[in-house]
């Protein structure tokens, strides 16, 4: 357009950090500011850590399950504990492989992290979807519809759920130190799991 004036927008880094750093190497870094982008950083970097659970267990990647926790991490659901590389095997649990065989989808709400220095605490939801067996049509081909609980030829919510996950930074990033998973049946103890600290 004639006239029209042309602004210039600076690239953005793909990491801001690493921008914010070389400014501080040249003495102009704000530390407060700084410190809020390490915050960002951290909490993206959690909630995407968290986010990469559920894709892993309903792909049966025990491998990718197992590197989401530190190596001492525990998981706790139901009345079981599973430890160290325990964590991983559980895509080879006799129940887990019926839902995958079945169908399934492992879907986690966004979390809400609280940071304290190398630690954190997130809390969120679960809910587990399975598409019940016999519920698929004549050709074969699975229904799409998300139905009301119980409804024929949808999808079903088994398993909702309230998580309290404990995180660590490490040196390959941040870990699960563990995970407490409970059933929101009415109970106390879940309830308990979705408090701030």
């Amino acid at each position: 357009m004639p006239g029209a004036t042309v602004r210039v927008v600076p690239r953005m880094s793909p990491r801001p950090g690493r921008a914010l750093r070389r400014r501080q190497s040249a003495g102009r870094a704000d530390p407060a500011l700084e410190q809020r982008l390490r915050d960002l950083e951290d909490r993206a970097e959690i909630a995407a850590l968290i986010a990469r659970y559920g894709p892993a267990v309903d792909s049966l990647q025990a491998a990718e399950v197992g590197a989401l926790w530190a190596e001492t991490g525990e998981y706790g659901f139901d009345d079981t504990v599973l430890r160290g590389a325990a964590v991983g095997a559980l895509v080879d649990l006799p129940q887990h492989r019926q839902l995958v065989a079945n169908g399934c989808a492992h879907v986690l709400t966004s979390p809400r992290i609280d940071l304290v220095g190398d630690r954190a605490v997130a809390v969120n939801h679960s809910v587990v979807f399975e598409f019940p067996p016999g519920t698929r049509s004549a050709s074969g081909a699975s229904a799409v519809d998300v139905e009301p609980s119980g409804a024929p030829g949808g999808w079903l919510a088994v398993r909702v759920s309230a998580n309290r996950w404990h995180l660590v930074r490490t040196p390959a990033g941040w870990r699960v130190e563990s995970r407490t998973n409970r059933l929101l049946d009415g109970a106390a103890a879940a309830r308990a799991l979705l408090e701030p600290l």
